[in-house]
């Protein structure tokens, strides 16, 4: 079964895997693994902003639209 993240806990682990790959005590296969859970991280932190962006861009557009009625 996969995990699921938010945006918050997805950064969180992002920044431990970071902090655990510039330690330098990992073996290779280890670096290797967790840079590619990192990868995966980074995508979903990046969908989650671009959802947001959207949000604000619907918010904003819903409100000039009522602007323009009234």
């Amino acid at each position: 079964m996969k995990e699921t993240y938010d945006f918050e806990k997805a950064m969180k682990e992002l920044e431990q895997i970071t902090a655990r790959l510039e330690s330098g005590e990992l073996s290779l296969e280890e670096s290797i693994r967790l840079f590619e859970k990192g990868v995966e991280l980074s995508r979903v932190c990046r969908d989650a902003l671009e959802n947001a962006r959207q949000k604000i861009v619907n918010i904003t557009e819903a409100e000039e639209e009522q602007k323009d009625d009234v």
